[in-house]
C-alpha cells in the first residue's frame, strides 16, 4: 500500500492529508484518483464553458473542442506550471449579442472574427510585460486594484448563480448540500471529489422527479464532428460583408481591455490559492500570450473566447489540487466528450437549478480569494486612497451590472461601444491608484507567494 513516485515513497498517512493539506503531485494519489479528479475538473468547468454558447447560439461542441485545445496550448505556452483551464469568456457576451441579437447563424462568424481581432490587444499586452519587465507594469496592478477586481468577479457572477438557483430552488440546495457536506465531513475520495457528486447528485434527483427532459439526448448521434464549416470565420469571406465586419472590430476590440484585466486578476487569485507566483513565473507575458493564442484558434473556428476564469480558482481552492496535470487531463476529456454530440445534448439538458448551486459555491470563493489578497498583503484601509479605490471599484463594477443599461455606452458615429461594469471599474481603479498620493506598494517576487518550482512540479 504504498505509491512509488520517481524513487521516493508516499505512505498511506501523506495519502490521508487529501483534501486538507495542498497538493502538488496528484499522481502520487494513484490513478484512479487521478482520473476522477481530472473528470471533476471537466464537470466543474461545464457550468460556465457552456452557457456562453447556449446564450449566443455558438456550438456546444465546438466550444468543449476548443476549450481543451485552448487550454493544452497556454500550457504548453506557460511551460506547463499553471493550474488553469480556459474555458468560455462571459465578457465578450456584450459583443455576440450586438452583432448577432437573436442568435442569427449568419450573422455570428462576423462576431467571432471581431474576437478574433481582439486577441491581437493581448499580444501587444503580452509583449509589453516582455519589454519593461513586470515591475514597471504591475504598478499599476497593486492588491488595492486587484483585490477589490477579484472580488468584484465573483459578485458580478453571483446573479446568474442565484437566478439559476431560482429555476428549482430545492434542486440547487441539493447540489449545495451535497457538496458541503463532501467537502466537510467527506472522508478519502468523497473528501476530494465534492463539485462532481454535487452535479451528479442534483441531477440524478432533478432526472428522477421528471425535470429533465432528455428527448434532445435520445435525437442526438453518438458520435459526430464538433467543427461545422459554417460556423467558422472562414466562411464568411466567399460573400463578405466588410461594412458589417469594420462594426465587429470597433465593437469587440475595446472588450479585451476588460479581459485582459481579469486576466491579471485571475492570475493573482491562482497565485494567491496555489501558493505560487505565477505573475513572476512563467509570467504574464506568456500566460497572456496563451489566452491570446487560445481565443484566436477558438474564435476562428466558431467558438466563444477562451480565458482563464474564476470558475477555475475556485475549484482549486475547494479541492487544495494544484497539479496542471489535472487540469490537462480534464482538457483531455474536453476534447474527447466534443465528438459527442449525445454527450452534449446531455450537458445542454443538465438543470439550470444544478448548475446554479455549484456555482454558488464557487462563485463565492472567488470573492474570499478576493479578501484574503487584500489581507496577506496588509492593504492599509486607514489611508483614504485605499478606500477610496476599492469603493470606486466595487460600486462601479457591481452597480453598472446592475444598472437598468449593464453597462456604461458611448458612440462613435454610428458605432455605440459598450464598457461592462468591471472593465468600468477597474479601469477607474488603475488611473485613480496611478494618480492619487500616497503608492506604497512595490512589486516584486517577494510580495507573492512563491514556491520554487520543480520538474516534478511540471
Amino acid at each position: 500500500m504504498f505509491c512509488k513516485k520517481k524513487g521516493n515513497i508516499v505512505s498511506n498517512t501523506e495519502k490521508k492529508k487529501v483534501g486538507t493539506e495542498p497538493i502538488y503531485d496528484a499522481r502520487t494519489l494513484g490513478a484512479p484518483k487521478f482520473t476522477v479528479l481530472g473528470l471533476q475538473h471537466m464537470f466543474a468547468m461545464f457550468g460556465a464553458t457552456i452557457l456562453v454558447p447556449v446564450l449566443t447560439g455558438l456550438d456546444v461542441s465546438t466550444t468543449l473542442l476548443f476549450a481543451g485545445l485552448g487550454t493544452l496550448l497556454f500550457h504548453l505556452i506557460s511551460g506547463g506550471s499553471v493550474p488553469a483551464f480556459l474555458g468560455s469568456s462571459f465578457a465578450f457576451i456584450a459583443g455576440y449579442f450586438a452583432i448577432a441579437p437573436n442568435q442569427e447563424p449568419e450573422l455570428l462568424p462576423y462576431a467571432c472574427f471581431g474576437v478574433a481581432c481582439a486577441s491581437v490587444i493581448y499580444f501587444i499586452i503580452a509583449g509589453l510585460f516582455r519589454a519593461f519587465g513586470i515591475s514597471r507594469v504591475m504598478r499599476f496592478f497593486p492588491p488595492i486594484v486587484t483585490g477589490p477586481i477579484i472580488i468584484a468577479i465573483g459578485l458580478n457572477l453571483s446573479s446568474s448563480a442565484i437566478n439559476n438557483c431560482a429555476t428549482h430552488w430545492w434542486i440547487a440546495l441539493v447540489a449545495i448540500v451535497i457538496v458541503v457536506a463532501a467537502n466537510i465531513w467527506g472522508k478519502g475520495m468523497i473528501k476530494i471529489i465534492p463539485i462532481i457528486l454535487g452535479v451528479l447528485g442534483s441531477y440524478i434527483v432533478a432526472a428522477v422527479t421528471g425535470n429533465v427532459d432528455f428527448n434532445s439526448v435520445k435525437e442526438a448521434a453518438w458520435i459526430g464532428l464538433p467543427i461545422h464549416w459554417n460556423n467558422t470565420v472562414f466562411s464568411i469571406f466567399s460573400d463578405t460583408d466588410v461594412s458589417l465586419l469594420i462594426t465587429s472590430i470597433i465593437t469587440i476590440v475595446p472588450i479585451s481591455l476588460a479581459t485582459i484585466i481579469e486576466h491579471i486578476g485571475d492570475m493573482s487569485a491562482i497565485s494567491s490559492t496555489v501558493g505560487r507566483n505565477y505573475i513572476a513565473n512563467p509570467g504574464l507575458h506568456r500566460t497572456l500570450l496563451g489566452d491570446g493564442l487560445a481565443t484566436l484558434l477558438a474564435s476562428l473556428f466558431g467558438a466563444p473566447a477562451n480565458t482563464t476564469y474564476g470558475e477555475n480558482t475556485g475549484v482549486l481552492s475547494l479541492t487544495k489540487v494544484f497539479d496542471p496535470r489535472v487540469i490537462r487531463l480534464a482538457a483531455c476529456f474536453a476534447i474527447l466528450f466534443s465528438f459527442s454530440p449525445k454527450f452534449a445534448a446531455l450537458i445542454g439538458c443538465m438543470p439550470a437549478a444544478t448548475v446554479g448551486g455549484i456555482s454558488m459555491v464557487l462563485y463565492g470563493m472567488i470573492s474570499a480569494v478576493g479578501v484574503r489578497n487584500l489581507i496577506e498583503h496588509q492593504v492599509d484601509f486607514s489611508k483614504s486612497r485605499n478606500i477610496l479605490i476599492a469603493a470606486l471599484i466595487l460600486v462601479l463594477a457591481i452597480g453598472i451590472n446592475y444598472s437598468d443599461a449593464g453597462a456604461l455606452a458611448f458612440t462613435i458615429g454610428a458605432v455605440t461601444i459598450s464598457f461592462s461594469g468591471l472593465a468600468t471599474g477597474s479601469l477607474a481603479g488603475i488611473i485613480l491608484n496611478a494618480i492619487l498620493p500616497g503608492k506604497d506598494y512595490v512589486f516584486n517576487e517577494s510580495d507573492e507567494p512563491d514556491i520554487k518550482h520543480t520538474k516534478d512540479d511540471k
